[in-house]
């Protein structure tokens, strides 16, 4: 526990400035730690990123995370026209490389790439809009992951999804909402936004349950590969997909819900 909170602070020390920042900074620092998440998908996979179909994934991944005013490759095509060149280079692959790389493994690397390109890329669009919003979702996420933690440990006694996370419990879900709700009040209050107290409660409902919802797809995923942790990157915390899971979901509902 307290390697795990010695990461947490110092992560967050690195982190948080970046956020502020923005820019091209964050969005150099997404890029990497994106990945650095596929990197963590491929080797869970018995693959390694650095390999032909590696990078035709990464580059994949950089097409959907980088916004075009930022001058991804899209002058003669679009950057959908080349993702799609990218899906079927991975499939091509399955054909030459003599069944190391076969349908599995393509279909792994064309979803890592989108399920982490998209989760990053809405982290980017929010931020873009406003440091505002994006701080109340990383504080939902938070108090989510430590209220649902607290509570299941205290009052845990209904499993909430034992054939993924036998530690997860139906109260610290709960206990993981309530938090949630505790810090978008307290945030409505102290820093307003431009939408209603309502608003903020739904926003931190719902935000709350995707975020958990990552975090058990996470959860599958390392069980399907039978793996404990993603990665060793963050001592205490594993690697990036263990740390980011929650926020690779919570991104995009945030953005369906109050930027489209």
């Amino acid at each position: 526990m307290k390697q795990r909170i010695i990461t947490a602070i110092l992560s967050l020390i690195v982190f948080v400035p970046i956020v502020y920042m923005g820019s091209v900074i964050l969005t150099t620092a997404l890029a990497i730690l994106s990945l650095i998440a596929l990197f963590e998908l491929f080797r869970m996979k018995g693959h390694s990123l650095l390999s032909v179909e590696g990078l035709i994934a990464s580059i994949a991944l950089l097409l959907i995370l980088i916004p075009s005013k930022q001058g991804i490759l899209g002058t003669l095509y679009s950057a959908n026209m080349l993702f799609y060149i990218c899906v079927l280079l991975l499939l091509v692959s399955t054909v030459f490389s003599k069944n190391k790389f076969n349908f599995d493994d393509a279909a792994m690397a064309i979803l890592g790439s989108i399920y982490i390109g998209f989760g990053f890329k809405y982290f980017l669009l929010i931020r873009f809009e406003g440091l505002g919003l994006l701080l109340l979702a990383l504080f939902i996420v938070w108090a989510t992951d430590i209220g649902a933690y607290l509570v299941g440990r205290k009052f845990g006694k209904n499993k909430l999804a034992p054939h993924i996370s036998p530690n997860k419990t139906i109260e610290g879900s709960l206990g993981g909402v309530f938090s949630a709700l505790v810090v978008a009040t307290i945030y409505f209050f102290v820093f307003p936004l431009d939408f209603s107290f309502g608003m903020t409660v739904i926003l931190a409902i719902l935000i709350s349950v995707s975020g958990q919802l990552g975090d058990l797809v996470e959860s599958a995923l390392k069980r399907h590969y039978q793996v404990k942790d993603s990665g060793k990157i963050l001592p205490g915390h594993g690697g990036i997909l263990d740390r980011f899971d929650s926020i690779l979901f919570a991104m995009p509902v945030l953005y369906l819900l109050t930027l489209v």
